[in-house]
């Protein structure tokens, strides 16, 4: 069963608590805590968005390296792979442990490529200039970011076409492929597509559809006696949960821009927000959550998705609402709306755990 990479999630999700239920005893003992919690992440964003350099908001060594590696973003590589895997699982009982847990470790290194090149292009536009957590600031070197860059996506290919020599199905490196090129164009010269406001659709297309569909097609299986491959169909189920995917993904990068919308426009670069602003954008992530879950609904009630995933994706709207409702609160205040990608982090890995735990709960003939 995929449950092994499900279990991984929470590792990768951001360290902020979650809400508490309203009303209850125990949110009304804790609230010292939370609003001293709240009052320190206040002032870390604040200093990592504004960038300044005063010595009140200075951040430790230690900070700026947590945030450099972004490692709860790395859930974008965890939930898609799962989640294919899991939908592999759910039509044909397949799970191939050695082949996840390697291609786990080459998602991780396109991502990690794709993380570094962000921040060796946006040091060459300035964008980054201010960017205290930008890779490139800390090591002081863009040369030597840019080579450990190349030698992760290098690394990454080797781990992909590794997983196409097992599963033997060519749609799976295609899709991959395809899924790193829109990496590649959203913000590498000479395209730079994020700057004329494409991120989010090209970052929908490579993680959700893309991304998701090639992770279940790497569960195809190659005979040993006879040389040729069991293909797995493209099933409805891979697409309506690809879309879902794709959406908490997008969700991430959209809210990842409220926070810098003037470093944005200085450079040039037409993020969504910089072109509609942070009061419409609040109304936009509303509407963004609300499809989400009229969307899983929706492939519930058509039988793409078995009735398990719909239990369990219900489950998150609490959080879905914290999301909207901090986003609503906050979208015109740089040093709070930072977190909102992180909420929005915390969403789209909980989000994917349910999908997947839900695809292998009906394989297993529990809530089918």
């Amino acid at each position: 069963m995929p449950l092994a990479g499900i279990a991984l999630a929470p590792l990768l999700v951001s360290p902020l608590p979650p809400p508490s239920p309203r009303g209850s005893v125990a949110a009304v003992s804790a609230e010292p805590a939370r609003r001293r919690r709240a009052l320190r992440r206040v002032r870390c964003s604040a200093a990592a968005a504004s960038g300044g350099g005063g010595d009140a908001v200075e951040l430790s060594r230690a900070t700026l390296l947590w945030r450099a590696a972004k490692l709860p973003i790395y859930s974008v590589a965890l939930v898609p792979l799962t989640v294919g895997t899991a939908a592999a699982y759910n039509h044909a009982g397949l799970f191939f442990a050695r082949r996840y847990f390697g291609l786990l470790a080459a998602a991780v290194l396109v991502i990690t490529w794709l993380n570094l090149s962000n921040d060796v292009y946006d040091s060459d536009t300035g964008a980054d200039k201010n960017k205290k957590e930008s890779v490139v600031n800390i090591v002081g070197s863009r040369a030597a970011t840019q080579y450990a860059a190349n030698v992760s996506l290098l690394l990454g290919f080797g781990g992909l076409f590794w997983a196409f020599a097992e599963a033997g199905d060519v749609r799976f490196i295609v899709l991959v492929l395809c899924a790193i090129l829109c990496g590649y164009v959203y913000q590498c010269p000479p395209f730079r597509l994020s700057y004329r406001g494409l991120g989010e659709p090209l970052c929908f297309a490579a993680f959700g559809p893309l991304a998701t569909s090639a992770f279940y097609f790497s569960n195809s299986s190659r005979s040993i006696s006879s040389r040729t491959a069991a293909l797995l169909p493209l099933s409805k189920t891979v697409i309506a949960s690809s879309i879902l995917v794709g959406l908490t993904t997008t969700l991430i990068l959209f809210c990842s821009h409220f926070h810098q919308i003037e470093g944005d426009r200085a450079v040039g670069k037409m993020s969504p927000l910089v072109r509609i602003g942070t009061k419409t954008g609040a109304t936009l992530v509303t509407v963004a959550i609300g499809t989400l879950y009229t969307l899983l609904t929706a492939f519930g009630i058509s039988r793409c998705l078995p009735p398990s995933c719909i239990v369990l994706g219900a489950l998150t709207l609490p959080l879905g609402k914290w999301v909207v409702d901090y986003v609503q609160r906050n979208h015109d205040d740089d040093t709070k709306i930072f977190m909102a990608k992180y909420y929005c982090v915390r969403l789209h890995a909980l989000f994917g755990m349910a999908l997947a735990s839900g695809l292998a709960l009906a394989r297993n003939g529990i809530l089918a």
